[in-house]
């Protein structure tokens, strides 16, 4: 019984040994072996007593409490792996899996990268993220960091989101220190606020001013224009875009072209430089050294060697200063302002210290001249101090002071009515007192005058002429062998004038009761050979087109004297 006992109680001894060498066994197995990434990783590093390869081993990011806004230091903040070759290279590690790296306040994920911690330069694969507070991300296939430069290249599918602005494109170089990105093979940016989209082949864009550069093929689209160029800058800001170069400006009410100046897209208005251009939806066109124009309100304004085309109804306007309003389709020029007017064959050139245009309700165009008007036709040249001419009627009114030539012939009077058909002079009147004067030779004149003056031209000749109340008339009758030998002096109520062609003399009617002598040129004073209110202005004449914009001096001086004269009447503005 007992032997029984003392085996029973040895084998339990040796079980009881064999369960404590097991778990001994068990925890040395356990202290032993490498962590599951290690297995997972490195097979080998799970045999035991086998040596550890030199060619792997383990990264620990620093601690957390590092600083981690050390100047232009990168920092790995994770990893699902991390290793080290040293037979491929001693200076960069390979991340895998969640890879994470911080800079300051940027932020830097990719799937895997390879990582240069002694230089800070990284290169980043598969769905590259860069991130900077609540403002900038920016994706990409590819990121190539270089840390001595700061200066991240993201390469393929390459998009920039900076708030409202979305920068697209397949290769962007972006210099982290200055907040400054370029792009070089095509770029989209769109600005959501304001509903617009630019696009060219080169780019630059600064974050922190929100200004960007655009050039080669540039098109910036809107709902409301588009504008092409090869170099613009566009602030994404402020929402004003800097055109450098030739550039048009599309909008459904007008067209643009201009190489230098401003354009705010907000105020929808423009400040052009270096002879910019506007042609308007009402066909006209603007043109100056500088050129403000405001889309809002249809208007536009020019400066120095202004030029105010209007190719529909035939008219150009220039000058020093130009203004046109296309609500009221009114323009106007001044400061050596000057009309070409050539809806007919033969154009009028015409000047004066304001020139205008406008088109009234009823599509009637009305020209209007004030201060100092001087006109130049082939067979019509005219000074005054303000014009008028318009096509519902095609009558050119002359007001104060006013003086109109044909051939060798000039009538004058406080106002001049000329009505022109087919290009030519038809009729003209004069309905408060009016003076004509024909030079024949020499100092000699005919010379008429009356309260009332009409004349009508043929062929532009004077073919005949009435005259009406304290008609006085000066004539030298052209005896046979064309001499003038005599002057005759008469005074009537009534005239009536009838030539031939080539300004003959066919008959001369005057009533009801006609004073008057006849008196030999030999034997006439020089006070006989003009009536009271003789006046040859043929020294202010205009001889050409050119000559429509010199003496204005000479024309203030007969301005001056119409006022003092009591010959007030003029146009209104």
């Amino acid at each position: 019984m007992g032997g029984c006992r003392n085996r029973a109680e040895v084998v339990m001894r040796k079980i009881a040994m064999a369960i404590l060498c097991l778990a001994a066994f068990v925890v040395a197995t356990t202290i032993a072996q490498p962590s599951a990434w290690a297995v997972n990783n490195n097979p080998k590093a799970a045999a035991p007593n086998a040596p550890k390869p030199r060619h792997v081993k383990r990264i620990t990011p620093q601690i957390p409490k590092a600083n981690r806004y050390q100047k232009n230091k990168v920092f790995l903040e994770n990893a699902d792996l991390l290793v080290a070759n040293e037979q491929i290279s001693t200076e960069y590690q390979v991340l895998k899996g969640n890879v994470r790296f911080r800079r300051g306040d940027m932020y830097m994920f990719c799937d895997s990268a390879y990582f240069h911690d002694a230089s800070g330069s990284l290169d980043a694969f598969g769905h590259v993220k860069m991130t900077q507070g609540d403002t900038l991300f920016v994706y990409s296939d590819v990121l190539h960091y270089y840390g001595e430069d700061q200066v991240a290249q993201l390469r393929g599918n390459v998009r920039l989101e900076n708030r409202s602005n979305i920068l697209t494109t397949d290769s962007l170089d972006y210099e982290v220190t200055t907040n400054v990105g370029y792009y070089f093979n095509g770029g989209k940016l769109v600005d959501s606020r304001k509903n617009t989209t630019l696009t060219s082949e080169f780019g630059r864009y600064e974050l922190d001013t929100k200004q960007a550069e655009f050039s080669t093929n540039v098109h910036l689209v809107n709902k409301d224009y588009t504008m092409t160029s090869n170099l613009l800058q566009y602030n994404l800001r402020t929402h004003v875009a800097r055109i450098i170069d030739q550039t048009q400006i599309v909008n459904k009410d007008y067209t643009i072209v201009t190489s230098s100046g401003w354009y705010n897209t907000n105020a929808q208005d423009a400040t052009l430089y270096d002879r910019s251009q506007v042609n308007a939806k009402d066909g006209k066109t603007l043109v100056g050294d500088t050129v403000y124009y405001n889309k809002r309100q249809n208007y536009g304004e020019a400066r120095g060697n202004v030029v105010i085309t209007d190719e529909k109804n035939k008219v150009i306007l220039d000058g020093d200063y130009g203004y046109h309003d296309e609500n009221s389709h009114y323009s106007y020029v001044t400061r050596r302002a000057r009309a070409r007017e050539f809806s007919q064959k033969d154009t009028i050139y015409l000047h004066a210290d304001t020139l205008c245009t406008q088109v009234g309700s009823d599509s009637i165009r009305v020209l209007k001249a004030f201060h100092g008007v001087r006109f130049f036709r082939h067979d019509l040249q005219g000074i005054c101090d303000s014009l008028q001419l318009s096509e519902a009627d095609s009558i050119i009114n002359m007001y104060r002071h006013a003086v109109a030539w044909n051939e060798q012939r000039q009538i004058s009077g406080n106002e001049i009515n000329v009505h022109v058909k087919d290009s030519t002079a038809d009729w003209a009147t004069i309905p408060n007192f009016g003076l004509m004067v024909e030079h024949i030779g020499e100092e000699y004149f005919d010379q008429l005058s009356a309260k009332q003056m009409k004349a009508y031209f043929e062929n532009k000749e004077l073919r005949r002429l009435d005259a009406n109340g304290n008609v006085m008339v000066i004539m030298y009758p052209q005896e046979k062998d064309t001499t003038y030998n005599k002057l005759v002096h008469a005074e009537a109520s009534h005239l009536q004038l009838n030539l031939k062609p080539k300004q003959e003399v066919d008959k001369i009617s005057m009533w009801p009761e006609v004073t008057g002598n006849v008196t030999p040129l030999y034997l006439a004073r020089k006070a006989d050979l003009y009536l009271e209110d003789f006046k040859w202005y043929d020294n202010l004449r205009p001889k050409t087109p050119d000559d429509v914009m010199t003496r204005d001096d000479e024309m203030k001086k007969l301005m001056g004297e119409a006022e003092k004269s009591g010959h007030r009447r003029s146009i209104t503005k």
